[in-house]
């Protein structure tokens, strides 16, 4: 267990520091005097400080914190939806003067915490439908009305999917399950073609809008762009070329296309199996954790971790309709990359407390 820890610590490094590397590249076009990049140096340096804190901290102290930290979070999305800072037809952004974040992105790790306190509690329960099953799928779509009303709709699916991966693993019946999802999709089928720029975004997806290259996918076409231009082995480093404002806000939800353009359809495989390794150690993880609260809460995260990652590639590669998913640990903003280490910590948490059970070692062996 101390090597799959470890060589979780690795990957999850490894990929912060390609991202500092891609962000240079990536938002030159933007700033010159690298002002983006330093910025992004500083919340990585506080995501990894934090990654290390919450590594230690013990992850059983979030049962206490469960119940408190849901309803502050429902109270910031709240927040958001009367006074957030609208951006491209959404209010996501959330100014409290001192500081600017996403609480969609906080909400991802907080509802995995909360259902995974709520499934060990309710044991067998899960499968009963009035005193298990509703009581846990209540909150989750609380928080995924207030997220999707904002609108972020790609958010809103992947906690959906999430929540119900969960359900499915702590053995919630298949009927409950089904039946809810199909309602869910229904929803959401008729959510997707209400708003107006997700309905632009399909659209022009299909092959519908009139102009490919001016149309709202316009990010979708660069991006494929930019893949193919790199090739096999791609450009090289720093010789990027749609990062030259051809490319919007390539620092961002595409950076794995500036990722493809320098190091290739290989440098993009590499990546992507770096993210289904730190899935499989995630889960080798939740299986060997003691108790059922840890289990679930190593599952939800590594999986949530994992969607966000394919769904960024399939974006980018225009495999899935553009959506507001981040690249785990590379792309630049602040709120996903904090949230992102802060989870981590939390599964690094979980591996340690089977080892010191086992081995009795302390924590400090995580920098050894």
């Amino acid at each position: 267990m101390k090597a799959v820890y470890r060589t979780l610590m690795t990957l999850v490094i490894t990929l912060v520091m390609l991202g500092v590397v891609l962000v240079l590249g990536a938002s030159s076009g933007m700033s010159k005097n690298y002002g983006m990049l330093f910025s992004h140096v500083a919340k990585v340096g506080a995501a990894l400080f934090l990654m290390f804190a919450f590594a230690y901290m013990p992850y059983e102290y979030f049962k206490k914190w469960s119940k408190l930290l849901l309803m502050s979070i429902v109270f910031l999305l709240f927040l958001t939806l009367v006074m957030g800072i609208a951006k491209k037809g959404a209010s996501r952004w959330l100014n409290l003067g001192f500081v600017t974040f996403q609480p969609a992105e906080f909400a991802k790790l907080i509802i995995i915490i909360h259902l995974a306190n709520l499934i060990e509690r309710k044991g067998e329960l899960i499968r009963d439908f009035k005193n298990g099953y509703i009581h846990v799928i209540t909150w989750l779509f609380l928080v995924v009305g207030l997220i999707v009303i904002q609108p972020n709709l790609s958010t809103s699916i992947l906690i959906m999917v999430t929540g119900f991966a969960m359900l499915y693993v702590a053995g919630a019946r298949y009927k409950h399950l089904i039946i809810t999802s199909m309602i869910v999709g229904a929803i959401g089928l008729v959510l997707l073609m209400s708003f107006t720029h997700s309905r632009e975004r399909i659209y022009s997806f299909l092959g519908l809008a009139k102009e490919q290259t001016q149309s709202v996918n316009l990010q979708s076409y660069q991006s494929k762009v930019a893949l193919g231009s790199g090739g096999l082995t791609g450009k090289g480093l720093g010789q990027s070329r749609q990062s030259d404002l051809f490319l919007p806000e390539a620092y961002g939800d595409f950076i794995y296309a500036i990722l493809g353009e320098q190091f290739g359809f290989v440098g993009t495989v590499i990546v992507l199996l770096a993210y289904l390794a730190l899935f499989a150690l995630g889960v080798l993880i939740s299986y060997k954790c003691p108790d059922m609260f840890g289990k679930m809460l190593g599952f939800g995260i590594t999986l949530s971790i994992t969607l966000n990652a394919l769904v960024n590639a399939a974006v980018v590669s225009g495999a899935v309709p553009v959506t507001g998913i981040t690249l785990p640990f590379i792309s630049f903003g602040g709120t996903s990359i904090l949230t992102f280490c802060i989870a981590i910590g939390i599964v690094i948490n979980i591996a340690l407390k089977f080892i010191k059970s086992r081995d009795v070692v302390a924590p400090n062996e995580i920098l050894s």
